[in-house]
């Protein structure tokens, strides 16, 4: 809870100011209290009432100025709403490590169906942007609404060498630049002040088999995205257990706009595996206020990718929350001034 006026708190001092009016008032009552011969006679003049009749008017009376002074303070709550302009970038790994069959049929292939299932379950009016990288990284297709031509381009993907993990990172910081003016691109130099404030609603998801191979550092990328507000999620995919290298003719970089050619020679390699670098995958996470993912196959990879929503659509936002310190404190003034009326009303002749 925070306030927009928080000095205007200085008006919770009414109620003990009413307080200690009332306390004079009854003194001063008592002091000028006038003898009467006999005590039935005032009983017989006042309508019955007990004490807590007396007294549980008083008090909702007083206790509505408590909220009533603190609406004057303008207060904010700060609650998870969800963000209608979130545009996510999809970093996919296709190094020729992703041929691994550790996972049947290969990484790439339960990689890539794991994408298309991620895109296809998000909300028509997502952007969604598609990065992949190998050696270098390329923006495939910038962030858009269409779903169709985010699952032509991953039709499109051909494994090649090298694994340029804060490359990906940067390019998916650039193509967020270009939709939103809040976020700098990656060459611009950032004014020390600026760097406060809630995150971005675009995120950046990195799916990855192995460790940075080549290009800029990833915890270096992680710290320009964190700069400017951009959360990177990230996932490390696959076992720990040797497997075979094998992909698909189509799965090999021979024509890839990566110029990787072809790996393992003829889809086939030896059976070997790329440890995954969690220590940097969780570094990247945690400097950037979000969170690392662990998936060893294909059914893990896929509710990875289908709950991330819920953890980036949601954003911190205040909400002016005056309006109920305003509608609780009349309750409580109209509720006291009720009772207080109702219990002293004049009693009915008799007939």
């Amino acid at each position: 809870m925070s306030f927009s006026w928080p000095w205007a708190l200085l008006a919770l001092l009414t109620v003990p100011l009413l307080l200690a009016a009332r306390w004079w008032l009854n003194r001063r009552r008592k002091r000028t209290a006038v003898t009467v011969s006999s005590v039935a006679v005032i009983r017989a003049a006042l309508p019955g009432r007990t004490s807590w009749k007396r007294r549980i008017p008083v008090w909702l009376f007083l206790a509505g100025f408590l909220p009533l002074a603190v609406s004057l303070a303008r207060p904010q709550a700060t609650v998870s709403v969800p963000s209608n302009s979130t545009s996510i970038l999809l970093a996919i790994d296709v190094s020729g490590s992703m041929c691994s069959t550790d996972v049947e049929p290969n990484r790439f292939t339960v990689a890539t169906d794991a994408a298309r299932e991620f895109i296809k379950a998000q909300q028509d009016g997502t952007r969604i942007g598609l990065v992949a990288f190998s050696g270098i990284a390329g923006l495939l297709v910038a962030p858009t609404t269409d779903k169709d031509s985010l699952l032509d381009a991953i039709g499109t993907l051909r494994t090649a060498r090298g694994t340029a993990i804060g490359q990906a990172i940067l390019t998916s910081i650039d193509a967020i630049a270009e939709t939103n003016p809040n976020v700098a691109k990656t060459g611009a130099d950032l004014p020390p002040s600026e760097n406060t404030g809630d995150y971005e609603p675009d995120t950046i998801v990195v799916l990855t088999d192995g460790s940075n191979t080549t290009g800029v550092d990833p915890v270096t990328a992680a710290e320009q995205a964190a700069a400017r507000k951009v959360r990177v999620y990230t996932i490390g995919f696959g076992t720990t257990t040797p497997a075979p290298m094998v992909c698909t003719a189509d799965q090999i970089g021979g024509d890839s706009p990566f110029g990787g050619g072809r790996f393992g020679g003829g889809g086939r390699g030896t059976g070997r595996n790329q440890e995954i670098d969690e220590d940097a995958l969780t570094q990247v996470a945690d400097v950037t206020g979000a969170k690392y993912f662990r998936a060893e196959d294909a059914d893990q990879l896929v509710d990875v990718l289908t709950d991330l929503p819920r953890e980036f659509n949601l954003r911190e936002q205040k909400v002016e929350a005056t309006v109920w310190f305003v509608l609780a404190g009349a309750v409580l003034v109209f509720a006291g001034v009720g009772l207080s009326l109702w219990w002293n009303r004049a009693p009915r002749p008799k007939e």
